[in-house]
């Protein structure tokens, strides 16, 4: 799959070098343009490109996107349309600015960005892991150690296909329900964000 990825933090940049180590070919972007990335990419392998943001987003037949929550309007609309688009980003005001939707906890931060891109089929994922357990905690298929990774959605056929990545990188995919019921269930604060946990204690975790 071509994977286009916006972004390229310590989430983004993980996700470029897991990703392509599972057979994909990666356009990786960020704000600063690709000559910024050259280096880092070229570490990165053959699988991996430096591209404009724009060149990502048209790219990837599905697309991350791995910014600062803020900047979330700065994401090309038009190319994403039809398109699978992750969103790993998290709402932290000190960051971000104060946004009073998500202060008062009328909408979630994936829903910002699903209204952003009206026509594309936005994922909530990798969020609510740390990076360094992204970057080397992932394991085989059937290992009784695994670590869960949960993700949220409307589109059942959408988190099906990020499920799969999810697997692909070595962790045990967990779906926890819709952008506005499940979106909140792993945004900062909630009971298995950042948890180091199997699939089975993140399914009791959440049942709790």
């Amino acid at each position: 799959m071509r994977i286009g990825i916006i972004g390229s933090g310590r989430i983004g940049g993980t996700l470029a070098e897991k990703l392509a180590a599972a057979g994909h070919e990666i356009c990786l972007a960020n704000a600063h343009g690709p000559q910024s990335l050259r280096q880092r990419v070229e570490r990165m392998g053959e699988r991996v490109r430096a591209t404009t943001v724009d060149e990502a987003a048209a790219c990837g037949e599905l697309v991350v996107v791995s910014i600062p929550l803020g900047s979330y309007r700065s994401v090309p609309v038009a190319p994403l349309a039809g398109k699978i688009v992750v969103d790993t980003d998290n709402y932290y005001p000190q960051r971000d600015g104060h946004i009073d939707e998500l202060d008062d906890d009328s909408t979630t931060s994936t829903e910002l960005l699903q209204r952003h891109l009206p026509e594309s089929r936005v994922v909530k994922a990798f969020n609510a892991v740390r990076w360094d357990s992204l970057a080397g905690e992932g394991k085989p298929r059937g290992a009784t150690d695994r670590l869960a990774m949960p993700l949220a959605g409307d589109d059942p056929e959408a988190k099906q296909v990020v499920a799969g990545l999810i697997d692909e990188i070595g962790f045990d995919p967990v779906d926890v329900g819709d952008l506005a019921h499940g979106g909140r269930k792993i945004q900062p604060g909630a009971a298995v964000y950042v948890a180091h946990m199997t699939a089975t204690e993140m399914e009791r975790r959440l049942a709790a």
